[in-house]
């Protein structure tokens, strides 16, 4: 075969496809294209695989299964969370009867440490010649459980810098009960950590958009071609200085020549008046509480509807023998560890209350 009939056989194939390859390519140009996002995340996305490790041996001590530090800082994300926590260590250490080797601020310590993280710890501090002296409670954020059932550590990182104290003394270790591990007990509000981020998401968000100037922003869309690029600058400035705290002001902008749809202010998303903020507000709340099991009448919390919460005395009664007896009961394993009733508790009473 020739060679130059050959080339010139391809070139007019190619010729050929050229108008069909613009004929499709007007086609598919102004095609309208849809497409979903995002799929459905399930409960059970793998992360329950993490559970079969359950607490993790370093070569010194045991990992706890929920991270300490995120679960200080959810403590303090919502004050009903942080509410609800320390009402109940009120109730706790208002019962307690001192005793001359636990005296009551050692208790408070206990009790706040057993309801925010389902642990306490107290070290038996001994004299020379080994007679017990005192309980002195360790912070349990920062406590570990070694290889053997009675050796802790207590992780510190203070001006000395870090440093991993293992304790020479017996320590009482007091924990929640878990389903998933032996070595450290677990808070029974992990069930509503979504709310209470959720609660402080919802409010931090407020505070941004009241910040932002009470919108939630905009586009501002310049097509028009008479404008100064100096005055494109100086609106910009304008609109920075308009923007924060306290600076809720006109804007007055002269565009001679302008046209009329020349300057538009497109709002990226509107928040109407009626949000979602007091449901989101209000059903966390009720999450938190339900976690908690505390009546919203001894919270202090503003009933919704005529009829009230019902009685107050009759609410602190239920709550008294079905969440304050309990834990009492669990705090006073430290009686039978310690071989001496250290930890009492007076009756709640509250008959001469009208």
């Amino acid at each position: 075969m020739n060679p130059l009939s050959t080339a010139k056989n391809l070139v007019s194939f190619a010729k050929s496809q050229i108008p069909m390859f613009q004929t499709q390519m007007k086609q598919t140009k102004h095609e309208s294209m849809a497409f979903t996002f995002g799929d459905a995340v399930p409960v059970l996305n793998g992360n329950e695989l993490s559970d079969y490790l359950e607490s993790w041996f370093n070569g010194r001590w045991y990992e706890p299964q929920v991270n300490m530090n995120g679960l200080a800082k959810s403590y303090k994300s919502t004050p009903y969370l942080n509410s609800g926590i320390i009402f109940k260590r009120n109730f706790l250490a208002n019962l307690f009867i001192p005793h001359a080797k636990l005296n009551r601020k050692a208790f408070e310590q206990v009790a706040l440490d057993y309801v925010w993280c389902g642990n306490t710890y107290l070290e038996e501090v001994k004299s020379r010649l080994g007679n017990v002296m005192q309980y002195k409670p360790a912070l349990a954020k920062y406590m570990r459980r070694g290889e053997y059932d009675d050796q802790f550590f207590l992780l510190c990182n203070d001006h000395l810098g870090y440093q991993e104290y293992e304790f020479s003394n017996r320590v009482c270790h007091i924990r929640e009960a878990d389903i998933d591990q032996e070595i450290y007990g677990s808070p029974e509000y992990l069930s509503a950590l979504q709310s209470a981020w959720l609660n402080e998401s919802a409010t931090l968000f407020r505070r941004k958009y009241y910040n932002n100037g009470s919108h939630a922003g905009f586009i501002l869309y310049v097509n028009d071609a008479a404008q100064d690029p100096n005055d494109i600058t100086a609106l910009r400035q304008a609109l920075k200085d308009s923007k924060g705290p306290g600076n809720f002001r006109n804007l007055f902008y002269y565009a001679p020549g302008g046209k009329k749809d020349g300057i538009q202010i497109l709002p990226v998303s509107e928040i109407a008046a009626k949000d979602d903020f007091t449901n989101i507000k209000s059903i966390t709340r009720d999450d938190t509480l339900a976690a908690l099991r505390i009546p919203p009448q001894l919270m202090g919390i503003v009933p919704n509807n005529t009829g009230g919460f019902g009685s107050i005395k009759d609410a602190a009664e239920v709550f008294y023998q079905n969440e304050i007896l309990p834990l009492q009961s669990r705090m006073q394993q430290l009686n039978e560890w310690a071989g001496d009733d250290v930890i009492r508790f007076r009756e709640y009473d509250l008959k001469n209350v009208t």
